[in-house]
Formats: structure tokens, sequence, C-alpha cells
């Protein structure tokens, strides 16, 4: 029995919950699973796994050996990372999800120069604006903004962006400028129901701060939504600069009430919990952290 085989597959049926999850996933048949799991047991003399109505689960044994067969996959896993990177380079495929509008605006413009610098690398992107189960689908790093609600969650923090209330000439024409947040009560909002969304906006100004709650006859669950509200003149929004990047820089769209700062949108690299970030994944994070930073300075370069 290959025992670091057996320990990968074990490991998978743990973390998909299931012997078909663990076999998609490995790309092999259930009896395969089965039967190595049977091994793995007999190996040890020990039941790893209980079935149940519910599924699947660890006994205090198989918990056990799970925390340390990981860090055995981690550990092999690196190694060959290590000596890849040192050799021929990054290879096989990086598989990402992140948001539709950010990665149409700012990742997959810029992605052939990515892979550019790593020819034997593949990139699976996988475009989505809800949160996924990166094991369970196979993600090597997610894209993601706004606070983290999961705090077991193995995150770094990429950039930061300013958030701002945007809107069309042709709107702010029809409706009028804001003078103050408190003005806002009286214009329609396109509400993003997501993270960083909803239609509690809060200003400060010299120490003060302000809340606002506005109102809207549209909410959308995606930031396309957002834009196309927006860019039909019909709503203004509160939004990070990212999301209208190209439209402020044209002028299609203009920011309002700017003696006011609003929280700012952080911008999150997220990796499966408890395994080690893959080479290709680090290599990715910080390839798109030095993107963030030049999109940055020339933004701030513009607007002197």
């Amino acid at each position: 029995m290959d025992r670091l085989a057996a320990m990968e597959t074990f490991v998978c049926v743990v973390e998909t919950g299931s012997f078909s999850a663990a076999a998609r996933r490995l790309n092999v048949g259930q009896p395969a699973i089965s039967k190595s799991i049977a091994q793995l047991e007999e190996r040890l003399a020990v039941r790893l796994l209980t079935r149940s109505t519910r599924g699947l689960a660890a006994t205090e044994a198989g918990t056990l050996f799970f925390e340390h067969a990981r860090k055995v996959i981690e550990g092999a896993n690196e190694a060959e990372h290590v000596v890849r990177s040192a050799g021929a380079g990054l290879t096989g495929t990086l598989r990402i999800s992140t948001t539709v509008t950010f990665a149409r605006l700012h990742i997959l413009p810029h992605l052939g120069g990515f892979l550019d610098k790593h020819p034997l690398l593949d990139v699976d992107v996988r475009l989505e604006d809800r949160s996924t189960n990166l094991i369970e689908d196979g993600i090597d790093v997610a894209l993601r903004m706004g606070n983290l609600s999961d705090s077991s969650l193995t995150a770094r923090k990429i950039a930061t962006c300013p958030r701002c209330v945007i809107g069309t000439p042709a709107y702010f024409k029809r409706r009028g400028v804001p003078a103050s947040p408190a003005d806002l009560v009286d214009h329609e909002a396109v509400i993003y129901t997501l993270g960083g969304g909803g239609t509690s906006w809060l200003f400060k100004k010299a120490g003060a701060e302000q809340s606002v709650t506005v109102t809207g006859r549209i909410k959308v669950s995606a930031a396309e939504g957002v834009r196309i509200a927006v860019l039909s003149n019909y709503s203004l929004t509160l939004s990070s600069e990212w999301m209208f990047a190209p439209e402020l820089a044209s002028g299609d769209v203009v920011k309002v009430l700017q003696d006011w700062t609003l929280p700012g949108l952080d911008l999150w690299a997220i990796f499966p919990t408890g395994r080690m970030a893959s080479a290709k994944a680090r290599a990715f994070v910080d390839f798109v952290e030095q993107l963030m930073k030049t999109q940055a300075s020339v933004s701030n370069t513009s607007a002197t």
C-alpha cells in the first residue's frame, strides 16, 4: 500500500465528507476509495471513520490521524513545489475564485502578463460573486472583498480601496447634486446586498460621523447589476472605486460628497483552511498585490 496515497485519500474523504465526493476530486472510482480506507484502517488496526445517516465522520483516532496526515501531505506538496519552482518554474493548473466584475476590470486584462512569467502554468478562473467552499471545489486561492465573517479562514489582505458615492452626470443633472450625506434620503440608490453594501452608509468628516439610511427600488446581489443601474442614469450608489475604475477615469461617472470619507473596501486572498498555500497560489497573490499597487499609483497620479 502506498502510504502517502492512502493518507491523501483519507484526508480527501474527511474534507469532502463522502467517498463519492472524494472519488470525484481524485478522479478515481468510488470502490477504489473504499478499498484504500479499508486497507488503511487494517494497517493501523483502528477505525478511522464512522458512517451514519448523516454521512461520514472521523472517529477520535481518525481526527488525530487526519491532522498529522494533512501536515505530511502539505510538507510533501511544498517540497515538490519548491523543487519545481527552482527548476522548470510553476507548473500545473492554478484554480482561482473571484468576483465577476473585479476579475473583468482588474484581473483578466492583466492575466496574460502573469502567464508569460510562468509558461508551464495554466489558470482556471471561477467567476462568482458569492463565497464558495474552497476545499470542496478544489480552489487554490479566492479573491474576496469586504469584511471576513469567518475568523477561521486563512487569509491575507492584499489592498484597500476608497469607497465613495458615485453616479452619472446625467443622473445628477436630473436629481441634483447632494451637498451633504443627509441629502441622500431624497435620492434613488441602487442597493448592493452583498458584503460592503446595504442601506446604511456611514460618513466621516473632521472626527464627526453621520449615518444615512438610503432607499432604492433596485436591490442586486451582483456588482454587474449595480454598474448597469448606475450607468443607465437611474441611480447613484455607494461603491469602491475599483468597481467603476474605467468610468471614473473617463468621466462617465463622477464622485460626490468628496469632503466626506467612507470606510474603505479590503481585498483579501483566501486560501483553503488548514492547508499550506501552494507556491503557485502565493505567486499569483504577489502578482495581484503588485498589480493593485500599480493601479493605485496611476489613479493617484491622475487625480493630482
